[in-house]
């Protein structure tokens, strides 16, 4: 049995993942932006519902589990749980920013121009 008051309870993690100690996917790293597709509805897991509000905007996967004071792991199985529900998506930052590979001959006009400070 848990500790009263204790949240973080192995007993209550292993509730909330239906007993998966690890996400399906590598689809989530510390720095992957996670952002919601649909609303929550009724009769959701509260911690699923929790990670669609909070995920209005994008946020990275370690800043969730922060905000939900719960495991990484245990966030990436929640997460994991969401998109392949399609209520979630998730993009690395790096692929975010940068739709394309870096042209290198920018990259080599820039290293030229640091080398004429």
């Amino acid at each position: 049995m848990g500790r009263p008051g204790r949240d973080d309870a192995p007993d209550r993690l292993f509730t909330l993942t239906g007993g998966r100690s690890r996400a399906d996917s590598d689809a989530f790293d510390l720095v992957t932006l996670v952002v919601t597709e649909t609303e929550p509805t009724s009769g959701m897991q509260s911690e699923h519902r929790a990670i669609l509000t909070t995920c209005r905007r994008p946020t990275a996967v370690v800043e969730l589990a922060a905000d939900l004071k719960l495991p990484v792991s245990i966030v990436r199985v929640l997460l994991t749980d969401l998109l392949d529900q399609g209520r979630i998506s998730a993009r690395h930052p790096r692929s975010a920013a940068s739709p394309g590979a870096v042209d290198p001959r920018l990259l080599e006009q820039v290293l030229v121009g640091l080398r004429n400070l």
